[in-house]
């Protein structure tokens, strides 16, 4: 009888285990919010994209609509925007690697460092596989006329499987604010003032998707390295959406699309400020989800940014 005790006890701490772990990824319905991405085209990706590292890592699947990007011991691999974008709104469908993940990081972003390598500009959705856990972190980033040590990170849990489905994660980028999106949810926004202009990215930016090994960086120092017995890390896009103003550097002005069928341009009214819905909603993701803001980073910042007061 103690014995069996002993095993329901178990199997009841387990069961409570589970929960407390499953909780931390998927425990909350997300509020209703506008859909975003139902109001800009998808492009093909095979046509809208060049393979920038990896070559042999990339596939393109159902007729260009889709890619699958992969790490393996040899390589991880990227994609590069054909065009370079002075603002727009950019969103891609992702569904992640299943299984260990530690050490493997999906990125989707917009940058200018070939560029400009020593004041660039940047603008992240880093999926970072955990360093303990089988689950995914989702960071954002900004990086303004500056090097990586300006970076300006957040971090957010997700409240989905990202191995499971296709998820969206779009970026906002115009001239009044940054906003980073989740399912059509905002989970951040960064605000471009007249107080300190110099930390905005201004500079026309390429849009990159990638997966690569960043065992030192994401993992504490190397501490959960990728372990390759679990390789090939292979991560699908899908749904990918690019609207903006296409900077051409042979023309004395940049030729701004505005042809989308919904008639929207990124940089319009509509796009000036978050709704009323959407602040209520990302209120909800930072306060439930975020466990990281660089504005709470004392340590880090003997002087915090700005933005940050």
């Amino acid at each position: 009888m103690a014995i069996w005790q002993h095993k329901v006890s178990c199997c009841l701490l387990i069961l409570c285990f589970t929960n407390v772990f499953s909780s931390r990824i998927r425990p909350y319905t997300p509020p209703s919010v506008t859909r975003l991405t139902d109001s800009f085209p998808q492009v093909s990706i095979d046509r809208a994209f060049s393979k920038g590292f990896g070559a042999s890592n990339v596939q393109f699947l159902s007729n260009g609509s889709m890619a699958t990007l992969a790490l393996d011991k040899i390589s991880g691999s990227g994609l590069v925007s054909q065009s370079r974008y002075s603002y727009g709104f950019f969103s891609a469908a992702i569904k992640l690697p299943a299984g260990l993940s530690s050490g493997v990081v999906v990125a989707f972003y917009l940058s200018n460092a070939d560029k400009f390598p020593h004041h660039h500009d940047e603008i992240d959705i880093e999926l970072l596989g955990h360093d303990k856990r089988n689950d995914w972190v989702i960071q954002t980033n900004i990086y303004a006329n500056g090097s990586v040590g300006t970076g300006r990170e957040e971090k957010f849990y997700p409240w989905f499987d990202p191995t499971q489905q296709h998820h969206y994660y779009s970026i906002l980028w115009n001239s009044y604010h940054t906003v980073f999106l989740v399912d059509n949810i905002p989970v951040r926004e960064f605000i471009h003032s007249s107080t300190y202009p110099s930390i905005y990215p201004s500079k026309p930016m390429s849009v990159y998707a990638t997966i690569w090994d960043a065992s030192e960086w994401a993992t504490k120092g190397g501490k959960y390295p990728v372990n390759y017995k679990n390789a090939p890390f292979v991560v699908s896009f899908a749904e990918m959406e690019q609207s903006g103003c296409i900077s051409d550097p042979a023309a004395s002005v940049s030729l701004c699309s505005k042809a989308n069928p919904s008639g929207l341009d990124p940089n319009g009214a509509e796009f000036t400020k978050l709704s009323q819905q959407q602040i209520a909603a990302m209120d909800w993701a930072r306060r439930k989800l975020m466990f990281y803001s660089y504005c709470n980073d004392k340590p880090r910042f003997k002087v915090l940014p700005p933005e940050c007061h």
